[in-house]
């Protein structure tokens, strides 16, 4: 069993029905839930970092969850997230302890690294000859979310990527616009997860899709466990992860 420290690469290929050619093999890297301070030292974030500069995605995204408590904190890893780099660029959403700690300066912190903070917005580009739809949503708890701003201008020939903070919107966000995947953090997979009783504490908007690819409707959604954690410095049986996502 992997120690709480022990980062993992999670490698997992999502179909997409009519995935242009010029996407098949399309790569994103996603980091989530760093929660740098008081129990995720910044040497577990510089390693994350590091795995996803080797894979040389075409797209990195981070969804959430930089700080725990106080919003401050995000300028201690400025320096390491503005190592990040992907061929189509690097994009975030806020989470529920971003949002309560103090959105306006987590997001400057996350812009100061050069990284684009998709706030209820979202953006077509071309990848070849095909088109590719990514949009983010502010937090769903402490935030103020708006589906419709963010999926607003997609159009039905590009497959639509979303990022989203917390897992469980995908039931009501699947029927507002057509969403190809959903990547969401949040959970941290449980946490600690208890041989034969699972997961004991799960969050808010947390508690159906806790960890790995489920597919909801006519969508994907993806958990990752997250990088950090709160309540208590511990993981049990759910190791620390960086995921890397094919489309196929």
């Amino acid at each position: 069993m992997p120690s709480q420290n022990q980062l993992t690469l999670e490698q997992i290929q999502v179909p997409i029905p009519g995935l242009p050619t010029a996407l098949e093999g399309f790569t994103i890297l996603q980091l989530s839930d760093i929660h740098f301070l008081p129990f995720t030292k910044l040497a577990l974030i510089e390693e994350a970092v590091a795995q996803i500069a080797i894979r040389k995605p075409d797209l990195v995204v981070l969804t959430g969850d930089y700080v725990t408590h106080e919003a401050e904190t995000i300028f201690g890893v400025v320096q390491t997230l503005r190592k990040l780099n992907a061929r189509y660029g690097v994009f975030a959403v806020l989470g529920n302890h971003d949002a309560r700690a103090g959105a306006r300066i987590v997001r400057q912190g996350i812009e100061e690294a050069g990284i684009t903070v998709l706030h209820n917005r979202g953006f077509t580009f071309a990848v070849g000859h095909a088109p590719l739809h990514l949009a983010g949503v502010d937090d769903c708890i402490w935030g103020h979310p708006d589906i419709h701003a963010a999926l607003d201008n997609q159009t039905t020939a590009a497959p639509t990527i979303l990022l989203a903070h917390e897992p469980d919107v995908i039931d009501d966000f699947s029927q507002v616009g057509p969403i190809a995947l959903q990547l969401s953090g949040h959970t941290h997979g449980g946490q600690v997860r208890l041989p034969f009783l699972g997961t004991p504490i799960l969050p808010k908007l947390g508690e159906k899709y806790v960890q790995g690819l489920h597919r909801v409707n006519e969508s994907w959604v993806y958990t990752n466990r997250g990088l950090g954690m709160v309540s208590m410095p511990i993981r049990f049986n759910c190791p620390p992860e960086i995921t890397e996502l094919v489309l196929v």
